[in-house]
């Protein structure tokens, strides 16, 4: 009995195979006319020879015939008759996706499916081995393949589809975000590690060169405020140069003392902030109803729109051209990344968690909607579309169940024929 390898095959491999079967069932049909006829036109031993031929033959043509049939009435009509339960995955196309989408969300895309799954694997390690030697990989007609197929999925409708449903999520994931804690929390630490004294000298210069390119105006605010005594003694000017003076030199102390003190009350305002972002009720109360506010912009539906359009454009050029995404400079910091994701324990504990909540949480809120995709996107094929895929897929196999048929069906005909005889 032949066995089909299990490994996936071209179609040219499958019509290959195809034709050996059918050959086979024809040379079982010659074989058998052949034995019949000589059977009964010889004596003694080739009257022998030629009945187990005969009944080989007779046997195998029997089952090649019926697997036959049984292989070509899932895909189409056997010689174009109409026999009823016949061409099954045309006439059942819908309902065939209705059931692949439900296997796969009670099987698959399931929040405790994907968790177990995603608990045993090193996702951080594997990606940072194909970003550190991508070519290592031996992966190329894999990542070929992938890349067409994410091209056409991205140009496709339901590439629209995938890009609400990430803006949804992205929605989603920003309004659960505790972003009064987390503003408290960052600036916390940029605080205790000094990184806000920067921050606050940029913000000193700023000052002083928008004083600088604004001096005319001010005088001329100051000389519009100034009353007519002041103006006709000069008074307004030498108030104005004063004013702008004494700022200059207050942005100067400031800059060159780290000790001034403006500077410790804005140090000490800021660390009030990061406290009062994390611990003051009504603070968070405002951070979170501004948070709200501005996803409710249409601005921000706007920026999420466009930040859609050119990742999904930059995801285009990578899949059109994989080895130019991977090279240069930022094929170099890839395989940075890659090599820190690779000897970083701490950090493949990090990205593995991020990962596993983040493909959990989307299952969780998407996984109705990803099924309802896939059953749609089977849906819309035409029949012969859904024919030619499936039969593609497996059709080799299935092939090779017309040859196992031919074979065992001629050797149980031996074996009764043995039988037959010994009785």
């Amino acid at each position: 009995m032949l066995k089909a390898p299990t490994a996936s095959t071209s179609p040219d491999r499958a019509r290959r195979i195809r034709a050996v079967a059918t050959g086979l069932l024809l040379a079982m049909a010659v074989l058998f006319a052949l034995s019949r006829y000589f059977a009964g036109t010889t004596a003694g031993w080739a009257h022998e020879t030629w009945s187990w031929l005969r009944a080989f033959s007779e046997a195998a043509l029997v089952g090649g015939l019926a697997d036959w049939f049984a292989v070509t009435a899932l895909f189409r009509h056997p010689l174009g008759l109409p026999i009823p339960h016949t061409a099954i995955i045309p006439a059942n196309k819908d309902r065939i996706a209705d059931t692949m989408a439900g296997f796969l969300r009670a099987h698959f895309l399931t929040p405790q499916v994907v968790s177990r799954r995603l608990r045993g694997m090193n996702l951080a390690a594997a990606a940072g081995a194909f970003l550190n030697d991508p070519q290592r990989m031996g992966e190329a007609r894999l990542r070929k393949g992938a890349a067409t197929l994410l091209s056409d999925m991205l140009q496709s409708p339901d590439g629209e589809q995938l890009g609400a449903m990430l803006k949804s999520a992205a929605r989603h994931q920003l309004e659960r975000v505790d972003i009064a804690t987390l503003m408290g929390q960052l600036l916390a630490a940029a605080i205790a590690d000094k990184r806000h004294l920067p921050l606050i000298e940029s913000v000193l210069r700023w000052t002083g060169f928008t004083l600088a390119d604004n001096e005319d105006l001010l005088r001329e605010m100051i000389h519009d405020r100034a009353g007519s005594v002041m103006r006709w003694t000069g008074l307004d000017e030498r108030l104005a140069s004063a004013l702008l003076d004494g700022a200059y030199k207050l942005l100067a102390e400031c800059l060159v003392n780290p000790e001034h003190p403006l500077r410790l009350k804005t140090e000490a305002r800021l660390e009030s902030l990061a406290h009062d972002l994390v611990h003051d009720e009504a603070l968070r109360a405002k951070v979170s109803a501004m948070r709200t506010e501005l996803l409710a912009n249409p601005a921000m539906a706007a920026w999420l729109d466009g930040l859609w359009h050119r990742a999904r454009a930059a995801m285009l050029r990578a899949a059109r051209d994989p080895g130019q995404a991977l090279s240069g400079q930022f094929g170099a910091g890839l395989a940075t990344f890659g090599r820190s994701l690779q000897d970083d324990a701490s950090l493949q504990r990090l990205v593995n968690r991020f990962a596993r909540r983040t493909l959990v949480g989307i299952v969780d809120q998407h996984g109705v909607a990803i099924v309802t995709l896939v059953s749609e996107t089977v849906k819309r094929w035409d029949t012969r579309t859904i024919t030619d895929r499936i039969e593609g897929a497996v059709g080799r196999d299935l092939q090779f169940i017309r040859l196992n048929g031919t074979l065992v069906g001629g050797t149980v005909g031996l074996v009764l024929y043995a039988i037959d005889r010994l009785v």
